[in-house]
């Protein structure tokens, strides 16, 4: 992948909108990893807290960075504000739901009888496999991880470097596969409710729905955050060949079947306009595909890249790349709205004034959203995930005003006092 000065047509590649979560896709090795972590790398260095977040299991962002990224975000060293991870859904069910019961011995074996025992065995061990419970759940288990960083305020936006297009399909059908599924493990709870308590005790039977109605609420807000093209951006990235257009009109065509907000799509590895003949019958070909695609999908606002002697890594390849896409952007203090780029517009997390706190919270319910104290920390909860909201002095939450205004929570600590 590769940029020049020459060419350029990007008006607004990521729309008008306030994004929360940019999301990059596109068939495999047209650049999207690229294109995904420059702009990542550039809002960074414009003055926000940004996790860049990839699903490819090839490891292709780290090696964009040269940096090691693993399933916690993590730092990149040289540039501050920008952390990155890749999502590992090699993930027990555990992780999810509470485990079935800690007490299946003594009288209740007695009661049960060896070979009951030795199925309700069987089941817990069902439980812990990660492609016993559903098909697809690793996919569930990094959605699920998203979801936790989207909805933590310490993030203003959430790059996202998509898999190729048919996992990121996949990975996108997931919210209304668990919301039925979580829907009918609640239902059989309830019809079971009984013989389920007898078999693992109601404390763990009440843990395991609990846990599923908090999952159902997160995938819910997740459900609303993308379906919402003031909260979420999609950028599709391809080539200008057939196969590259037609990747792409398709995963045009399923992202709007999902309501995702497709926006722009970027023309990668161009040819570059040298005199030369082979060089022009190529982008005569190139030409005639860029139209094509332009014909098809009209509504979106293209961007095209030509391809350069050498590839796009390292900060400063990734710098170029971005003021080229994006044009430099400067944060201005405040929670927002800023300007980026080229008309859009982002919202920090959380902006801190004084004795004033305002956090962002896109999409979000009121009944989603709970505020606790423990040690002096107030803590916001945002569907049943706790984040620490830090302040200069011990406080607890009764002392706290908050109010909820469209998708801004304004916290209004109080002086100095005592926790007595």
């Amino acid at each position: 992948m590769g940029l020049a000065g020459r060419g350029v047509e990007i008006k607004a590649l990521l729309g008008q909108s306030m994004a929360r979560l940019l999301l990059f896709g596109g068939k495999g090795g047209v650049g999207k990893t690229t294109t995904s972590t420059s702009t990542a790398l550039g809002l960074a260095e414009s003055g926000l807290r940004v996790l860049l977040v990839s699903s490819d299991p090839a490891h292709s962002t780290s090696d964009s960075l040269g940096v090691s990224l693993g399933p916690e975000p993590t730092p990149v060293e040289g540039i501050d504000g920008l952390y990155g991870l890749e999502l590992d859904p090699e993930v027990k069910v555990s992780n999810m739901l509470p485990m079935l019961s800690q007490s299946l011995s003594g009288p209740m074996a007695g009661f049960l009888g060896q070979e009951a025992m030795d199925e309700i065995g069987d089941m817990k061990n069902d439980m812990n496999s990660s492609q016993m419970l559903l098909p697809g759940l690793d996919e569930a288990m990094a959605f699920d991880e998203l979801l936790k960083h989207l909805e933590n305020p310490h993030w203003d936006v959430v790059v996202f470097d998509t898999a190729p297009t048919g996992h990121t399909l996949r990975f996108l059908a997931l919210p209304e596969i668990i919301e039925t599924w979580a829907d009918r493990i609640i239902r059989m709870h309830r019809v079971t409710g009984g013989i389920r308590s007898i078999l693992f005790g109601k404390k763990e039977g009440d843990a395991m729905k609990d846990e599923l109605y908090k999952f159902r609420r997160r995938v819910l807000h997740v459900r609303r955050i993308l379906s919402n093209p003031e909260l979420t951006s999609f950028t599709l990235v391809t080539i200008p060949e057939k196969m590259g257009v037609n990747e792409t009109v398709r995963a045009h065509k399923a992202l709007n079947e999902f309501n995702l907000p497709v926006t722009g799509c970027v023309i990668n590895r161009m040819t570059p306009d040298l005199d030369h003949d082979f060089v022009r019958r190529r982008r005569t070909m190139e030409k005639k595909y860029i139209e094509e695609l332009r014909e098809k999908l009209p509504e979106l606002t293209f961007g095209e890249v030509e391809l350069m002697e050498s590839d796009v890594h390292g900060f400063d390849r990734l710098r170029q790349l971005y003021a080229h896409l994006h044009r430099d952007s400067i944060i201005e203090k405040g929670l927002g709205p800023h300007k980026i780029g080229l008309g859009l517009q982002v919202h920090r997390g959380m902006w801190r004034e004084g004795l004033d706190a305002w956090v962002h919270l896109p999409g979000i319910d009121r009944d989603d959203l709970s505020l606790r104290s423990e040690a002096g920390t107030l803590l916001l909860g945002v569907n049943g995930r706790e984040h620490a909201i830090e302040h200069e002095h011990p406080v607890k939450a009764s002392q706290v005003k908050a109010k909820l205004e469209e998708d801004v929570l304004h916290l209004e600590f109080p002086e100095m006092t005592s926790l007595d």
